[in-house]
């Protein structure tokens, strides 16, 4: 089975989704997406990256009420979400 490059599996904080490697809009698009499927005050941990994830993330966890927090991790970004009440 041929690897999509995107990767959602369960850590202690919560959900882990694996957007290295994907392009702009991919790793928001699939934030979101999976966003939808976790309980309000769910985590989301996203690595990414694409240098616009920088942008995109915060910008659409802003827009949509939910808590971001932004890190570096070897050599690319890590955004943790907490997902807002409904």
């Amino acid at each position: 089975m041929a690897s999509t490059g995107c990767s959602s599996l369960p850590i202690e904080a919560g959900e882990l989704l694996d957007a290295r490697g994907l392009k702009c809009p991919l790793p928001v698009l699939k934030a979101e997406k999976r966003l939808a499927e976790l309980p309000p005050g769910a985590t989301l941990v996203v690595l990414a990256s694409d240098p616009i994830a920088k942008i995109d993330i915060p910008l659409f966890c802003m827009q949509q009420g939910h808590q971001c927090t932004t890190s570096q991790q070897e050599g690319s970004m890590r955004f943790v979400i907490v997902k807002a009440a409904a």
